[in-house]
């Protein structure tokens, strides 16, 4: 097939080509792309939904994701002109309604009440040192965690913001109790220490320990000794019991 690559094209600064068919990266419901060719350089939203093999007659709402970051509207029934708009990729949602927040002063829009985390990271382009933060006015901002899902359906556009990431460890719960631990692999044995400090000078203790909300799988069990898990940022809740033996 005869086609003209429309994000070559943006890279390069160049005009489109005269072709039979124009290549655009396309997502749905996320950030996946994958390469569909568009019989038209200036294709309305249904003609971009039909080449993607959806079903331009059903409820979807339809993103422009530009070079510069920003979302733009794609009206189903109007046209976007590929050839100036510096958009080579385009965001689908099987949705009636879309979603708005700020993202590092950017307006951006998503067609889902929830989010994950991750999607934030890779609209913001974070650095490895960086994190994202819902900004709380009057309060701390709230760290964001890649796991976590946000909730966009809340009165009012949420915000958000990058900044270095806080040097804080992990914060875990041992019996109730918040404590830090400075890596995300932790042993059974490091759990003990930090609710029992004097465990190891006990003589006929024995301690046994279940965990929940683990980041590595399986999420909750029970952990013997020499044993490990990975924690999350925060929320990995222990469970110790000591039991003196006769």
């Amino acid at each position: 097939m005869n086609y003209d690559d429309v994000g070559e094209a943006i890279r390069e600064g160049r005009a489109l080509k005269e072709a039979s068919a124009y290549r655009i990266r396309f997502a749905l419901e996320g950030l996946t792309f994958r390469n569909i060719d568009v019989p038209d350089p200036v294709p309305t939203g249904r003609q971009i939904l039909a080449s993607a093999g959806l079903d331009h007659r059903a409820d979807y709402i339809l993103f422009a994701y530009l070079d510069t970051g920003d979302f733009e509207d794609v009206r189903l029934d109007e046209t976007f002109d590929l050839r100036g708009k510096g958009a080579e990729r385009f965001i689908a949602f099987k949705s009636d309604r879309d979603f708005k927040f700020s993202l590092n002063d950017r307006q951006l829009a998503w067609g889902r009440a929830d989010m994950l985390g991750s999607i934030l990271y890779d609209l913001a382009d974070a650095a490895p040192d960086e994190a994202v933060f819902l900004e709380v006015r009057g309060g701390e901002d709230r760290l964001i965690d890649p796991d976590e899902r946000i909730n966009l359906e809340a009165p009012g556009i949420e915000r958000f913001i990058t900044a270095p990431k806080p040097d804080t460890g992990y914060v875990i719960l041992v019996n109730s109790e918040e404590k830090s631990v400075p890596d995300k692999h932790v042993t059974f044995e490091q759990v003990v220490k930090l609710y029992y400090p004097n465990a190891g000078s006990e003589t006929n203790v024995k301690f046994s320990m279940t965990y929940r909300n683990a980041a590595s799988l399986p999420h909750a069990g029970e952990l013997g000794e020499g044993g490990s898990v990975e924690v999350k940022k925060q929320g990995t809740i222990f469970n110790v019991t000591r039991t003196v033996q006769s």
